[in-house]
């Protein structure tokens, strides 16, 4: 079984290939081309690591549709969301809270995610038209609602940082009652219509879902939060998507023992090695047209190198993937900026 899936991706991969060329040519604010789930994008895990690129804005320039950030909300750290691998206390990352395009390599690095946003609002103004971007944030211990770290607050800080660059979940809705309903029926925007757009993803957190006195992760809480806006029509507030997080068959979406909440996901987020290994259907995302986050490229057998594979073998990857319906490829290739500006056709 697994030797016949991946000998139909491989084959895709060809297919996959020889359409990029119109995939990522389309032109920037033209309402034409493929819908944003309607391709495969590439993506940089932790892209605020210095070690990877000396500022943020430098993630930024790389072309990769998908840069991610993990924040940390526990109140031993300040009344800040805070950014960082793994130091929960403080910011280790590479932005500056730059207040122009002119500042993006200026200032003092290890900011609060405020100072993030503020590099990506700087960027955002100096490239008007770019290419849409995931936001990927991992909140590594989860919301810190009693804090002040909670939906509402990190909805307050993204519109007053991002503002009019946000892809909001009520952009999606336009008016329908769910997520779900709204991407069944109308889909996603056209990635051109998308042109200039943040679309931000919440994940829980590795330290969130490895505490067990935890029992409101990230994704259930802002998936509530989502809902409860909706009802009192306040929807246009939110400013993310929260993802299901982890690859598994069938519909992820039952393990939410409150029905109410599944029609507001519409972002799943996994391992590409267990995506594609046989015994999930991977196409079930894109026919509905959800867009589907694989996570770890480089782990799918055969393995290649995490940060350094040849261009050819991450390409291969990225079009391997695309054929198993991805709708973005994460590693860590920040030293391939060719590959992370590739945008293939999905499945």
């Amino acid at each position: 079984m697994r030797r016949t899936i991946r000998t139909a991706l491989t084959a895709a991969v060809t297919a996959a290939l020889t359409a990029v060329t119109a995939v990522a040519s389309a032109p920037a604010g033209a309402a034409e081309g493929p819908a944003y789930s309607a391709t495969t994008s590439v993506g940089v895990h932790n892209a605020y690591e210095s070690a990877k690129y000396p500022y943020f804005a430098d993630a930024l320039d790389s072309g990769a549709s998908l840069v991610e950030l993990d924040v940390w909300t526990n109140g031993f750290g300040g009344r800040s969301f805070r950014v960082s691998h793994a130091s929960p206390l403080r910011n280790a990352n590479n932005c500056v809270g730059a207040t122009s395009p002119a500042k993006l390599r200026t200032g003092t690095r290890n900011q609060p995610l405020a100072g993030c946003l503020a590099d990506i609002r700087a960027w955002h103004d100096a490239h008007p038209g770019h290419r849409p971007v995931m936001l990927k944030v991992e909140m590594k211990d989860g919301f810190n609602a009693d804090s002040g770290r909670g939906p509402a607050e990190l909805d307050a800080l993204l519109t007053e940082k991002l503002g009019d660059a946000l892809y909001r979940p009520a952009d999606l809705a336009g008016g329908r009652a769910t997520l779900d309903e709204a991407v069944r029926a109308g889909g996603w925007p056209a990635r051109s219509a998308m042109a200039g757009k943040f679309l931000v993803e919440l994940i829980p957190g590795t330290v969130e879902e490895r505490n067990p006195a935890d029992r409101l992760w990230t994704d259930r809480e802002y998936a509530q939060h989502l809902r409860d806006l909706a009802a009192a029509g306040r929807l246009r507030q939110a400013a993310a998507f929260p993802a299901v997080h982890g690859a598994v068959p069938g519909d992820p979406r039952t393990r939410y023992a409150d029905p109410s909440l599944r029609p507001w996901f519409v972002v799943f987020d996994g391992d590409a090695a267990t995506y594609t290994a046989g015994g999930i259907d991977t196409a079930w995302y894109d026919d509905r047209r959800y867009l589907l986050v694989m996570t770890d490229a480089h782990k799918v057998s055969p393995a290649i190198d995490v940060t350094r594979p040849t261009e050819a073998q991450a390409r291969a990857r990225h079009g391997l993937l695309a054929g198993a319906h991805a709708s973005f490829a994460t590693a860590d290739w920040y030293p391939l900026p060719q590959v992370l500006s590739t945008v293939l056709p999905r499945g």
